[in-house]
This record gives C-alpha cells, structure tokens and sequence, in this order.
C-alpha cells in the first residue's frame, strides 16, 4: 500500500468518525430539546391516578376550576419550605381551590415512611390536617435524624389529640404502609422522580412553587 493511499484512507476514518459523533450527539440533541418542550409544555396525566377517592383534600373548591395536587415527603426540606406558601395559597383562596396532598417519600429520608403512616393513622381519626401541618412545624426537630422518631411522633399524636391506643393500631396495620405505596406507585406513574412535585389542573408544575408563581397561575385559572 503506498503513502498516499495510506493517508486518504486514514482521512477518510477520521471523517467517518466525525460524522457519526455529530450524528450521535445531534440526535441527543434534539431529543433532550424534545423533552425540555414536552415537560414545559405540562403533560396532561391520568385524573385517576392523580386524585382517588382517599386521597386527602384540605381544600375544596365548589366550581372545580383549580385544583392543586402536591405529592411531597414530610422530611423533604424544601416540602418543608413549599408549606407555608401552600398555607397562605389556601388562606387567601379558600373555597376557590381544591388542593389535595399525597404521600410520596424519598428512599434516602430514614423517617419519612414513618412519618407518611403517622399522617395516614391521624387521618383514621380524622385528624390528618392537624398532623399534617404538626409534622412540618417541627421538621427541623426530627428531620435528616438517622434513628427511628417514633416517640417523636407519638407525642405528636398527643397534641393533636389522638387516641393512642388506635392510633398505634393502625401506625402498624399492613393497610396503612399499603395506602402509602399506593400513592407511591400512582407518584411513579404520574412521572413523579422527587418532592415537592405539584400538579395544577392536571399538569405537572415546571416553575419553582413559590408563593408569587402559585398565585399568578390560580388568578389566571379563576380569571379565565
């Protein structure tokens, strides 16, 4: 093989390879832009999955025209932070917007599995709102701990007034953690990957929940 051929063929790999990166990377491209427009664009999801029949609402509204569907974990700090928006929301809105909670705790949160259940055993009682809100309140006392909070929690359950002895009942019933994984596997379904993941009228959020983002999309909602 002479010199000459030698190097145009060497040329030839060279550009052979250039085109098969560009090719690679251009296709990356374009689907990475095609997902980016596809989440922006606010994917509808299946209304089943999104609210069922025992899912917990704190508000309701009677017209229907907002609802606001948030999957968080009780130890998600920013959960944490996402609650008193969510609070001032339903205070200023109340009657004008549904807003229903579902349980969807990270692996990486030692308690908050734990924490779903003791909301869920409130709830038994009727008193999921008081235990909801308990529970974010004193995050900073329980959250990132690397041992068990349930005494934590069973005080908890005192203040809000619970009968304890149901209340251990069903923190350890079978149905219970089951009802959690329900929302679970509905999370996943829904595309859910972390917390707080808020859903409005039936798509997922892409902006940060902050208070002004919240209130700007409800009064276009009930202006509409």
């Amino acid at each position: 093989m002479t010199t000459n051929l030698k190097i145009t063929l060497g040329i030839a790999a060279v550009m052979a390879a250039i085109v098969a990166v560009i090719a690679v990377f251009g296709d990356f491209g374009a689907r990475s832009t095609d997902s980016v427009a596809d989440a922006a664009a606010g994917q509808s999801v299946p209304a089943e999955a999104l609210v069922r029949e025992d899912s917990h609402t704190l508000s309701t509204a009677a017209d229907g025209r907002v609802t606001l569907v948030e999957f968080l974990d009780f130890e998600c700090e920013a959960c944490g932070a996402v609650f008193p928006h969510m609070e001032r929301i339903r205070a200023e809105y109340d009657g004008r917007i549904t807003f229903v909670v579902r349980y969807f705790p990270m692996p990486g949160h030692h308690n908050g599995e734990l924490a779903a259940r003791v909301a869920e055993a409130a709830g038994k009682q009727d008193r999921f709102e008081a235990m909801y809100a308990k529970l974010f309140e004193t995050q900073r006392q329980w959250g990132e701990a690397s041992e068990s909070k349930e005494a934590f929690f069973t005080d908890l359950a005192k203040q809000v007034g619970l009968d304890m002895t149901a209340f251990h009942a069903d923190l350890t019933a079978p149905a219970t953690a089951q009802r959690v994984r329900k929302d679970q596997d509905d999370g996943r379904l829904l595309g859910v990957r972390g917390t707080p993941t808020i859903f409005f009228n039936g798509a997922q959020l892409t902006e940060e929940p902050s208070y002004e983002n919240l209130k700007a999309k409800i009064d276009a909602a009930l202006a509409s």
